[in-house]
């Protein structure tokens, strides 16, 4: 079977101006079976729409916080650094490849945007608006578990892994408020906060509020979430 090409959305550092990638992510993708390549930050419409075309698979990342013009709120003074130009890509991105039906996989900001996009609503600071005992964004090493999550009995990831709860590793400052309408949620934290969907109506898309991409060499669990994305891109390639 031919590997399949994966899309990765780029991540952005305002201070060097520069377009750059976690290894991570690339050789988390390359050992379930993939190619990875990293896309440029663009928002002409025309060369989306070609990307969209070409890839068999997109990865959405981490990074900047999301807007929250993209679910219609006042930008609060604890939202951190947001990149106009990586949401407005995302935005469209997003919109065709799930018209197009292509599998994603979306992880830490990149569950943010997929819920935003579909009409959901984020906390744009946990400490402030969600405040509990949980860590949920932890020092490094980031590859060691911080917290548990409940995975939804019957969902796809409990299904895929086999067990009720999991150890997630954790770094981010923002989360789902309320879910997209469009999405299902296979797991919560333990203080409630929605932690992996996926949209039901779709070939695959996944998304995730961790990290597998620090944790796939020593998590197996991590890995077999990269390795059901790449199954279901090469049915594409």
């Amino acid at each position: 079977m031919k590997k399949p090409i994966i899309a990765l959305l780029p991540l952005y550092d305002s201070e060097k101006e520069s377009y750059w990638m976690l290894p991570g992510y690339m050789k988390g993708i390359e050992k379930a079976g993939g190619i990875p390549v990293m896309l440029p930050l663009c928002t002409n419409t025309e060369i989306l729409d070609t990307l969209a075309d070409q890839y068999d698979g997109f990865l959405f990342t981490g990074g900047q916080d999301v807007s929250p013009g993209l679910y219609k709120a006042e930008k609060s003074a604890l939202c951190g650094e947001i990149c106009k130009e990586r949401d407005q890509m995302e935005k469209y991105l997003l919109e065709r490849v799930l018209h197009l039906d292509k599998p994603i996989l979306g992880i830490c900001r990149g569950i943010q945007i997929l819920n935003a996009v579909l009409g959901g609503t984020l906390y744009q600071d946990l400490q402030a608006e969600h405040p509990s005992k949980v860590t949920h964004r932890q020092k490094p090493p980031y590859d060691k578990p911080i917290h548990s999550v409940r995975l939804e009995p019957d969902s796809p990831l409990c299904l895929l892994l086999q067990k009720p709860t999991l150890g997630v590793n954790s770094c981010h400052h923002q989360a789902i408020k309320e879910l997209s309408s469009a999405l299902t949620p296979m797991a919560y934290s333990e203080d409630g906060l929605t932690e992996a969907v996926y949209k039901a109506d779709a070939r695959f898309v996944w998304a995730v509020q961790w990290h597998p991409e620090f944790s796939y060499e020593s998590d197996e669990n991590s890995l077999a979430i990269f390795r059901e994305f790449i199954e279901r891109a090469a049915q594409d390639a």
